[in-house]
């Protein structure tokens, strides 16, 4: 039953044969083909060993090929580098570095001749002579110099150091002078602050600012020399003037 089930049923049972007899046709026409038979089949039907062998081959050839193609990049990168070195080496002997380490030819000085013995003997003769000497006889007289010397720096190193101006510490103040009220002369208040005047004190600018109700009062610059004019003196000074000023305050004080 199941033999005449088959014999209804239109199975290829032998299309492995007939792609094979497709493979070799197009073989013998445009060369070896890779397995492409063999791709198209069902997933029951199988190839023959010459499809199996002919893929293999076709497989060695891609391999070949490739392998010519990077003996071709290796050759390539081989001439390339040694162009490099080439090149490196010429840089590495014009450079000036180079021609400083290179080694120089010593000179060597010919010998010297040998004395004869009556020579030798005059000589021994001179050095005899020559120890009765004191060769540190003058130890005492190099020491005076020294000495000598050294007074003569320290009295230079003196003199050109009180010829140099010694550092005026300074400071900058703002002081604020405040009137009676507003009916104050504030041309007259200032004329009476500018008019204190002491040994290290230079005025600077000056400015009317508003305090309320029509009263204004004075802003004015200063620099003192600290060790001549203090803080307490100016503001002493200047409260002298009662008729026109009221009170004295820093407003700001900084040094120089």
């Amino acid at each position: 039953m199941a033999t005449n089930f088959l014999v209804h049923e239109k199975i290829w049972f032998d299309k492995f044969k007939y792609d094979d007899a497709e493979r070799k046709f197009y073989e013998q026409m445009n060369g070896p083909v890779a397995g492409s038979s063999r791709q198209s089949a069902g997933p029951g039907a199988s190839s023959g060993p010459s499809g199996d062998h002919s893929e293999l081959v076709t497989r060695i050839a891609s391999l070949e090929v490739e392998n010519q193609s990077l003996r071709g990049v290796v050759q390539d990168l081989q001439q390339a580098v040694s162009k490099l070195e080439a090149r490196l080496s010429a840089l590495e002997k014009s450079s000036p570095a180079h021609r400083a380490t290179t080694p120089q030819t010593q000179h060597v000085s010919p010998m010297r001749q040998v004395e004869p013995p009556s020579r030798k003997a005059a000589t021994a003769t001179e050095d005899d002579e020559d120890d009765d000497i004191d060769l540190f006889g003058s130890d005492e007289e190099e020491d005076k110099e020294a000495a000598r010397l050294r007074e003569e720096r320290l009295r230079q190193y003196a003199e050109k150091k009180a010829k140099k101006p010694a550092l005026v510490a300074k400071s900058s103040i703002l002081l604020d002078v405040k009137p009676w009220d507003d009916e104050t002369d504030m041309a007259q208040l200032e004329a009476c602050v500018r008019s204190v005047q002491l040994d290290g004190l230079v005025w600077g600018s000056s400015k009317l600012v508003p305090v309320g109700y029509g009263i204004r009062k004075l802003q004015i610059q200063c620099v003192v020399e600290d060790d001549k004019v203090g803080t307490d003196q100016l503001e002493e000074e200047i409260t002298k003037f009662e008729e026109h000023v009221q009170s004295v305050d820093i407003a700001a004080f900084n040094k120089i």
